[in-house]
C-alpha cells in the first residue's frame, strides 16, 4: 500500500479500538443495570448502541476507501479483518442491549432469590475480547490462539446457569418469566464470548494468512511471512 495511506490505516485501527471500548462499556453497564435494578442505566445502554452502530458505518466507509487503493496482501488482510471485527463488535453491542432490556423488565418485578455466576461470566467474556483485541494491535497470533479455548469455559458456566434456573423454575413456578429473562442474559454473555473468539480467529488469519475456523488447527501457531 502506498505510504500516503498509512494515516488512514491508523485511523481505521483507532476507530476500531474506540468502538471496542464502547462495546465493553455497554456490556459492563448492562450488567450493572441488572444487578442494581437501574432502569436509567439500562436505557443509557440503548443510547450507546447507536454510537456503536455509527462506528460500524464509519469503519465500513473507511474500509471501502482503503480497498480502492489496491493494497498489498498484508494490508488487504488488515483492512478486511478490521471490517469483520467491527461486525462482531456491533453484535456485542446488540447483546448488551438485550441484557439491558431484560434488566429493565426484571426491575419491575421482585428479585429472583438465586445466586448466579453472571458477573464472572461477563468478566471472562470481556477478558477474552480484550485479549483478542490486544493480539490484533500487536499482530500476535499465538496470543490470539490462546483466547479461543477459553470459550469452552464460558459455555460451561452458561450451561450451569441454565440448569440452575431450570431447577429453580420447577421448584418456584411463579418465577418462570423472570428466570427466562435471566436465561436470555446468560445466553447473551455466551454469545459475547463467541464474538471474542471470532475476533481471535480473525487475528490468526491476519497474522498467518490461514483460516482456522471449523478446523483442528486452533492451538498451533505457524507464522507465515506477509
Amino acid at each position: 500500500m502506498e505510504s500516503n495511506s498509512e494515516p488512514s490505516l491508523e485511523l481505521l485501527k483507532h476507530k476500531l479500538l474506540t468502538m471496542a471500548s464502547h462495546a465493553e462499556t455497554s456490556v459492563n453497564e448492562a450488567l450493572q443495570a441488572l444487578q442494581q435494578r437501574d432502569t436509567e442505566l439500562a436505557l443509557r445502554v440503548k443510547d450507546n448502541d447507536r454510537a456503536i452502530d455509527q462506528f460500524e458505518v464509519e469503519i465500513d466507509d473507511l474500509v471501502i476507501q482503503l480497498l480502492t487503493r489496491a493494497p498489498l496482501a498484508s494490508n488487504l488482510r488488515l483492512v478486511t479483518i478490521a471490517m469483520k471485527i467491527s461486525q462482531d463488535l456491533e453484535r456485542i453491542g446488540d447483546e448488551a442491549t438485550k441484557i439491558a432490556k431484560r434488566a429493565r423488565d426484571l426491575a419491575q418485578e421482585p428479585p429472583v432469590k438465586i445466586v448466579l455466576d453472571l458477573p464472572r461470566m461477563a468478566g471472562m467474556a470481556l477478558d477474552m475480547l480484550k485479549a483478542a483485541l490486544d493480539a490484533f494491535v500487536n499482530r500476535d497470533s499465538a496470543a490470539a490462539r490462546m483466547v479461543i479455548p477459553r470459550d469452552k469455559q464460558v459455555d460451561a458456566i452458561n450451561r450451569e446457569i441454565h440448569n440452575a434456573l431450570a431447577q429453580h423454575m420447577v421448584e418456584h413456578p411463579d418465577t418462570i418469566a423472570r428466570c427466562l429473562h435471566l436465561m436470555v442474559v446468560s445466553k447473551s454473555l455466551e454469545r459475547i464470548a463467541d464474538h471474542a473468539t471470532n475476533v481471535a480467529e480473525d487475528v490468526v488469519y491476519l497474522c498467518e494468512a490461514q483460516d482456522i475456523r471449523h478446523t483442528g488447527m486452533k492451538s498451533q501457531a505457524v507464522p507465515v511471512p506477509a
